[in-house]
């Protein structure tokens, strides 16, 4: 299977059941940008050190294609495809997660700056490319009918690289860094 189909190079691309749209719909800059975060995931991964948090990466990667795909593929396809959508079952799975890193730290009592080492510094990025997304798709939901759990599952992931930004700069013996007014 060739890798370019030569379908695009008038600046439509294909969605599930073969309609046609711009690639600069708010449906493609939706999914592009949880393409994006998934990509900085990847990077991010190249950094981190501990395989607890190496394997939710890696899960969260994975569930970032399964809310891709329920994207590119408006609700009444989902019954000829079959097509994976996000649940509550996947924001419950981040809640968990959230809980169980959040209790490792100490508890906040100043806004903080994104930095510290370098993978805290890159969750951070994720953290914020996944608010860009989330920002996207709310946009989109405001013409089109998506599955709810989508936005849900986007806002407590970022709530979760904010945990995991704090978390990798805790295991590497850095403080957060404080806002100063």
């Amino acid at each position: 299977m060739k890798i370019y189909t030569k379908g695009g190079d008038k600046g439509e691309t294909g969605l599930f059941g073969g309609e046609r749209v711009p690639k600069d719909s708010l449906r493609i800059e939706a999914y592009g940008t949880v393409d994006e975060l998934n990509s900085f995931i990847g990077l991010t991964l190249t950094e981190i050190k501990d395989s607890e948090v190496i394997r939710l990466l890696n899960r969260i990667q994975n569930i970032l294609f399964t809310l891709g795909s329920d994207l590119a593929a408006p609700e009444n396809e989902n019954k000829t495809y079959n097509i994976p959508r996000i649940t509550k079952n996947h924001f419950e799975e981040i809640e968990k997660e959230i809980d169980k890193f959040d209790i490792r730290l100490n508890e906040l009592r100043n806004f903080i700056l994104p930095g510290g080492c370098k993978s805290s510094a890159l969750l951070h990025i994720c953290r914020t490319i996944c608010r860009r997304a989330e920002r996207r798709v709310v946009t989109l939901s405001n013409g089109v009918n998506l599955n709810p759990e989508i936005i849900i599952f986007l806002n407590r992931l970022s709530d979760l690289f904010f945990v995991l930004a704090r978390y990798e700069n805790k295991v590497s013996g850095i403080e957060d860094v404080k806002w100063q007014p």
